[in-house]
């Protein structure tokens, strides 16, 4: 009846949990004594201090009423190895009677007198903490059911990370962080099981699958591209190499020709061949006007091929904050301008491009200054001092780290860009020292006319070629030229022709353009020295006035049919005449508001263009 009701919802005094928590951890810890084992209390002494000390009953929960039961069942089957009352011997019965009493009593007095608090540690135990089975105990991290760290155990029933265990074992000879029985890298078993309270990283390593996977693909996508873009280089190059050798084999065809169709012991001969019909009817027309400064005073332009950029001088548009002289940047390839760049503290008399692909300005001024700009960076990265007014400037088509300036005294400046400086040469005029108004580069090339390489400069009273040799050293040909008159020479490089522009004179009123042929001959048959010299080709007539030192030009037909046109600002009529150089028919005329001072011709994404500069505007004009 007891057990039935202790089932329900116990309740059990101090006193009898103190006895049986004391038996069961004699129980547990000692062996089984020899002598006389101490008998338990009668429960009629937990009922009696019950009755007379209520308010210390310790309530038991509905939750241990099974332990209470199996406590009790204990308690009864160790009953008969305890000895009881009935086992006493009679003789010993009536002398313990009156100290049972007693001891009774002194129970009574104790139970009364022990505080509350004293009876806690009695109280069982909580169980651990739930978390420290969630948890690596070598990492004390929690362990995963997918990855590196997932949940392992050993043969000793052990659980931990799999990589933890794994390198334990690998380095603390083999033993079990824990109960340090033995054990090896095999013994290792890797656990599934359902209720495992395991973080889930399946998705982050699924993530990580993809990142690498993604991170793999992309280094490859960028290898290709480099080798794409280095193909691009190696196709790129050869591409020009196949155009100059197509230039040269042009050349050749119509030098060739002219000398076929050469009369003996005539000095005089025209280039075969006009204009189709078909491709006569083919004009410039105008595309975009730019107005580069307001005030005038623009001078000469210049085109970078690599950056598809037209630049213009022109003088600073604050000249207050800003004095001096720069030039104003136009894109070509959207006809948009750009900013302005100021470079020097006077006027610019030159501007010209090399075969950089950096984009390095080349200029002259008549502030004795030839300086390099950067146009990706918009500075002034290198100055060389001439002493002297620089009126012209060109850069070396054969070696890219030389350069050269006209001076005002006709000597031209050469300057190694390696050498910061000053020149490292100077080619001193024969004749006259007149100013140098043009220097164009001839480079080496398989020409039948004139082979060899070398500067060709104009100035006021002549021109003068310079033949490169072997080790730089220079060789002066002086041209058959019109005395006197002549204000500028242009070069076309592939045909090895030239364009010179003479002021009218009294035998001739008008401006006139000749076109001459550059040619060379040994000077002995079993020498290798030339001599060099020009021959007139064809002469354009234009208007009666000439006051400005303008520089005209002479290019390849746009239509690549082998034909060369040539363009001439005409001061009378304030418009820029364009011939054709085989026929000497007058193509086009292009009208203008002031005098047009230089003409660029240029080529973009394969659209041709022609640009005219004035003192204030640029005008684009696009074939077709």
């Amino acid at each position: 009846a007891r057990r039935q009701q202790r089932i329900g919802g116990s309740q059990r005094t101090v006193g009898a949990r103190a006895a049986l928590d004391s038996y069961f951890q004699l129980g547990r810890t000692q062996e089984p004594a020899t002598g006389p084992v101490p008998r338990l209390e009668p429960l009629h002494i937990a009922r009696h201090s019950q009755e007379h000390s209520s308010d210390e009953i310790i309530e038991v929960s509905d939750s241990d009423s099974s332990t209470s039961a199996e406590e009790e069942e204990a308690v009864e089957a160790a009953a008969p190895l305890l000895p009881s009352a009935q086992e006493t011997p009679p003789a010993a019965r009536s002398g313990e009677h009156g100290s049972h009493e007693d001891e009774e009593a002194e129970v009574q007095q104790k139970q009364v007198r022990t505080p509350l608090k004293k009876l806690e540690p009695s109280v069982p135990v909580a169980p651990l903490d739930e978390e420290e089975g969630d948890t690596c105990a070598i990492c004390f991290e929690q362990w995963t059911n997918a990855g590196d760290h997932r949940l392992s155990a050993l043969r000793c029933g052990h659980l931990f990370g799999y990589t933890c265990i794994e390198r334990w074992l690998k380095g603390q000879a083999g033993k079990c962080p824990q109960c340090n029985k033995k054990a090896k890298r095999s013994d290792i078993v890797i656990l599934y099981a359902r209720t495992l309270k395991a973080l889930d990283t399946s998705e982050q390593e699924r993530m990580k699958s993809s990142l690498e996977k993604e991170q793999m693909l992309r280094r490859q996508a960028e290898l290709e591209s480099a080798q794409s873009r280095l193909q691009l280089q190696v196709l790129t190059d050869e591409c020009s190499k196949l155009r100059k050798q197509v230039q040269e084999l042009k050349a050749l065809v119509a030098q060739h020709n002219v000398s076929a169709s050469q009369q003996p012991g005539s000095s005089h001969a025209c280039l075969p061949g006009s204009l189709p019909s078909s491709q006569s009817q083919r004009k410039y027309h105008l595309e975009k006007v730019f107005v580069v400064s307001q005030t005038g005073n623009c001078r000469v332009m210049a085109y970078c091929d690599s950056l598809s950029c037209l630049v213009v001088s022109q003088p600073s548009p604050q000249s207050t904050f800003v004095p001096g002289c720069g030039v104003k940047m136009m894109s070509v390839a959207n006809l948009k301008s750009c900013q302005y760049i100021p470079i020097h503290s006077k006027q610019i008399r030159g501007l010209a491009f090399g075969r950089r692909a950096d984009g390095l300005l080349l200029s002259a001024a008549l502030d004795n200054t030839l300086k390099l700009t950067s146009l990706a960076t918009n500075t002034v990265v290198q100055t060389y001092n001439a002493g002297r007014p620089v009126w012209s400037c060109c850069w070396c088509l054969d070696d890219t780290n030389y350069i050269y300036a006209g001076l005002v005294n006709g000597s031209i400046m050469i300057y190694d860009l390696r050498d910061t400086n000053s020149h490292v040469q100077e080619l001193v005029p024969q004749k006259s020292r007149c100013p140098m108004v043009s220097l164009s580069y001839l480079p080496r090339m398989a020409s039948a006319s004139l082979p060899c390489g070398g500067v060709l400069a104009g100035t006021l009273e002549g021109a003068c070629f310079w033949e490169q040799k072997a080790g730089n050293s220079y060789q002066p040909h002086h041209l058959p030229l019109e005395p006197g008159g002549c204000i500028d020479i242009q070069t076309e490089i592939s045909t090895r022709h030239c364009l010179a522009t003479y002021r009218p004179s009294k035998n001739n009123p008008c401006v006139r353009c000749v076109m001459m042929e550059l040619t060379c001959r040994p000077l002995t048959e079993a020498s290798e020295d030339v001599v060099c010299s020009s021959n007139p080709v064809q002469t354009f007539s234009a208007g009666p006035t000439c006051k400005l030192l303008t520089k005209n030009a002479i290019f390849q037909s746009p239509d690549e049919d082998g034909s060369i046109f040539v363009c001439c600002g005409d001061e009378a009529s304030n418009s820029a005449l364009l011939w054709d150089a085989g026929s000497g028919s007058l193509l086009q005329k292009l009208q203008a508001d002031l005098p047009v001072l230089d003409i660029c011709p240029l080529e973009v994404n394969q659209t041709h263009l022609l640009a005219t500069l004035t003192e204030k505007m640029v005008k684009i004009y696009k074939w077709q």
